[in-house]
């Protein structure tokens, strides 16, 4: 059984969240810079088995584009053409930082951690991941 591995693209900053085997519960996985992303994925996907990718997708409150889609659409045909044997999901990712914000500071994690914007990203990307494994049941 393979994992599913969770993208918050981001123009600097890439969070990325993966599941257990079983597809069950999302963790976080890690934050890479965007340039570095498309060679993080061909080595993770070499050590582990991943069979699909879930997308964060960017878009306003009346679900128009921000000026982020543009990027996460083209990053979006990257990895279809990269990893043709692996289906994207794209999920809505509106909120997503606000709550990975607010879970932070629940989960009583230090200021200084909270400001770091990789930890935002990767938390975000397991957010998108666990919204989508709720919609799969």
């Amino acid at each position: 059984m393979g994992r599913i591995i969770a993208i918050d693209y981001g123009l600097k900053r890439v969070g990325m969240a993966v599941t257990d085997p079983l597809k069950i519960i999302a963790s976080v996985l890690e934050t890479v810079p965007t340039q570095e992303v498309t060679e993080y994925l061909k080595d993770y996907f070499g050590r582990e088995e991943v069979e699909a990718i879930v997308l964060g997708m960017p878009v306003n409150l009346d679900g128009s584009d921000t000026d982020s889609t543009p990027h996460v659409k083209g990053f979006h045909k990257r990895l279809k053409k990269l990893f043709p044997e692996k289906p994207v999901h794209l999920v809505d990712e509106r909120f997503t930082s606000k709550m990975a914000q607010d879970a932070m500071l629940r989960g009583g994690m230090k200021k200084k951690d909270r400001r770091v914007k990789g930890n935002v990203d990767k938390i975000s990307a397991t957010i998108i991941l666990q919204s989508f494994l709720d919609q799969q049941l």
